[in-house]
């Protein structure tokens, strides 16, 4: 299974054009972060994990030209808000999109794309299929899926186990039955957004705590702000096997 990490940063944060700090203007492309989101290919299937605003740019910039299913962590609009350009895939494919999500978001998403769902639609809008999850496992394809219940401070999200590999964005909080159905994963992709703490997600050090007591083979820092440092020197400070994530960065699992 490949996993290509799409985005790695967040909207949290000081836009570039007025920010003045190293990172925003650094000249390292692993600094330039878009908003988060995964690419997984396996069995000859294609999955996306959140649709997030600069989701065109990234399926251009993968060149992603066949999308199987769309899986969301959870409805802020960092992580839905790319989903109306899915049409470029419905007329590729002649097909509607298939999207994966907990009933609150199914909701959410709904709302955001009311012209979607209206009773009478206008041609060209994007075709979704809706699909309700819960903690149970399901299938995508043939592809095994085990929804991991964590929390983005009081609000439930999702993140995903397929196969050996485990992906969590947007989380400060996973409870430990639920780190149970982590146990064995050869990769795990887990958040950080600063070295501070912060409210509603994991620290550097939490992340590191979390991913100690899990005990992967690899871990990806993603969901990274521009507060936690340059790319160069945070990657020195952390273990052999432990690496702070960039967009376009791929590997097997």
């Amino acid at each position: 299974m490949k996993i290509t990490l799409l985005g790695t940063g967040t909207s949290q944060g000081i836009p570039v054009i007025t920010c003045q700090c190293r990172v925003c203007r650094s000249d390292d492309p692993r600094d330039r972060r878009l908003r988060t989101s995964a690419l997984v290919e396996t069995n000859g299937k294609t999955i996306v994990i959140d649709s997030g605003p600069d989701f065109r740019q990234q399926m251009l910039r993968a060149e992603v030209r066949d999308l199987s299913a769309i899986l969301l962590t959870h409805e802020h609009k960092d992580h839905i808000a790319g989903m109306d350009d899915v049409r470029a895939f419905n007329f590729i494919l002649g097909k509607p999109m298939d999207i994966y999500a907990e009933k609150r978001v199914m909701e959410a998403v709904k709302r955001e794309y009311a012209y979607v769902f209206a009773e009478h639609k206008y041609p060209g809008i994007p075709q979704l299929i809706l699909h309700p999850i819960d903690e149970s496992p399901f299938e995508i394809d043939g592809i095994n899926i085990i929804p991991i219940r964590a929390y983005h401070h009081k609000l439930p999200v999702f993140g995903f186990r397929i196969e050996n590999c485990t992906y969590i964005t947007d989380a400060n909080y996973i409870p430990e039955e639920e780190i149970e159905k982590i146990a064995g994963s050869r990769c795990l992709v887990i958040n950080a957004l600063r070295k501070r703490r912060h409210p509603t997600h994991y620290n550097l050090d939490e992340a590191l705590k979390l991913i100690e007591d899990i005990s992967p083979d690899r871990a990806y820092i993603t969901h990274i702000s521009h507060q936690m440092g340059l790319h160069t020197e945070i990657e020195k400070e952390l273990p052999a096997n432990i690496f702070l994530a960039y967009d376009t960065l791929s590997f097997e699992c």
